[in-house]
């Protein structure tokens, strides 16, 4: 590669990071824009908030399912394949979801396509961002879950700002169309790392010991197994202190605008977070990094349970949101560090699908913890628990050896 190759490689990666963060940024906030249109929706329909609501959970589902196959697929056909189709479809769904005329309609094209299309975008961008760094890897990463984490702060309000002016058919339409006419274009910069382009494509750009691999032993290994279960058992951990910290702060005494408030802070504290434990993970190791921050984060949903004022809610939530969007980006770099790069959308797309599935049984078990204890306080004692077994798997976990060079031949 001659110089002028190099510099421009080295300038473009930066490009992909950016596309990276705003791709996410947008296609995740189209998503979460449905919790600022719940109550609209129910209104004009006459459908049931929980009925509307529901439409959010078949997306965590339709996104852990599809994960790993859009992953596969950007292995086989390129990121710039996957996710040009994915913000495609995802703008068609969000137009199609806003001339639902039943309820059914509406959870199955929300639900499904949109969730299906929005997991099209992590996997692949991730495993493509990663491809690109050498050095600054868990930064480059970081930053574009930075972005992804920025949907709160931007569409969210967009949304809300659209939902006073217009009905709540119009205002989806007009984030459909914004998500079409900013993320296709945006998705033709995306490129593959360029390790996996020309003649060299299917060789090893690290010569790791483990470049033989297939798809299916790197599924079957204990260091796939490790990250997948670390995974899930990390996003259990703060997925119920996420969902229902809200509703515990109200039971406190405080009021709904000042509990909501809370969750600002959490997501302001998160940008700085994942940039920080990015920061921190090219210097000290991202496996290091990730193994200190689940044990940090498994005390941080515990300290939810001591606080009463407002005030305390506002300190638990900036250190918790500081640890626990730092933590996420990791995965995918100790990924890269353990797998070949020719099969990295399958291998982020599996730990995304246990994330997601993470996720998703936080409402639920907070939930039936409240309705039988008719208190939240075991959430977050059952979330200590659960955060130390995602630091204790994540303590097993052992890299691959890496390749040795093989010593010079003795002269004759």
């Amino acid at each position: 590669m001659s110089h002028a190759e190099f510099q421009t490689q080295s300038s473009y990666r930066w490009v992909i990071v950016a596309a990276g963060g705003l791709l996410g940024c947008i296609a995740i906030g189209a998503m979460f824009s449905l919790p600022v249109f719940l109550v609209p929706i129910s209104r004009d329909t006459g459908w049931s908030v929980t009925g509307v609501s529901s439409a959010m959970t078949i997306g965590f589902v339709a996104m852990a399912l599809a994960s790993m196959i859009w992953g596969t697929l950007s292995d086989r056909w390129g990121p710039r394949v996957v996710v040009s189709i994915g913000s495609a479809v995802l703008a068609a769904a969000l137009a199609l979801a806003s001339q639902a005329t039943s309820l059914i309609e509406f959870q199955l094209v929300f639900g499904l396509a949109v969730g299906g299309a929005t997991a099209a975008i992590f996997a692949p961008m991730m495993a493509c961002v990663t491809g690109w760094f050498d050095t600054h890897r868990s930064l480059a990463v970081s930053l574009v879950s930075a972005g992804m984490g920025m949907a709160p702060m931007t569409m969210s309000p967009f949304a809300a700002w659209l939902v006073t002016i217009y009905d709540w058919r119009t205002s989806l339409l007009i984030i459909a169309a914004l998500a079409g006419a900013v993320m296709i274009p945006v998705a033709l910069l995306v490129r593959r790392p360029p390790a996996l382009e020309g003649p060299a494509a299917g060789a090893s750009p690290d010569g790791e010991q483990q470049s033989a691999m297939s798809v299916g032993q790197a599924m079957r290994s204990p260091q796939f197994i490790i990250l997948f279960l670390t995974n899930f058992f990390c996003c259990a951990t703060h997925s119920g202190p996420i969902f229902h910290t809200v509703s515990y702060a109200i039971s406190c005494g405080i009021p709904m605008i000042a509990a909501v408030s809370i969750y600002s802070v959490e997501g302001l504290a998160g940008m700085g977070g994942r940039v920080a434990f990015g920061l921190f993970g090219d210097r000290f190791g991202a496996k290091r990094v990730l193994v200190s921050g689940l044990l940090l984060q498994a005390f941080g949903a515990l300290a939810y349970f001591f606080v009463r004022d407002l005030g305390a809610f506002y300190a638990v939530a900036a250190v918790f949101g500081f640890i626990y969007a730092g933590v996420m980006p990791l995965y995918a770099v100790i990924a890269r560090e353990n797998f070949p790069l020719r099969m990295m959308g399958t291998v982020i797309g599996g730990t995304a699908m246990a994330g997601s599935l993470g996720m998703a049984t936080g409402p639920l078990a907070g939930g039936l913890i409240y309705d039988t204890f008719a208190s939240y306080g075991w959430l977050y004692i059952g979330a200590w628990g659960i955060g130390i077994g995602a630091f204790l798997i994540a303590l097993t976990f052992r890299p691959f050896p890496k390749a040795k060079a093989e010593p010079a031949p003795l002269p004759a």
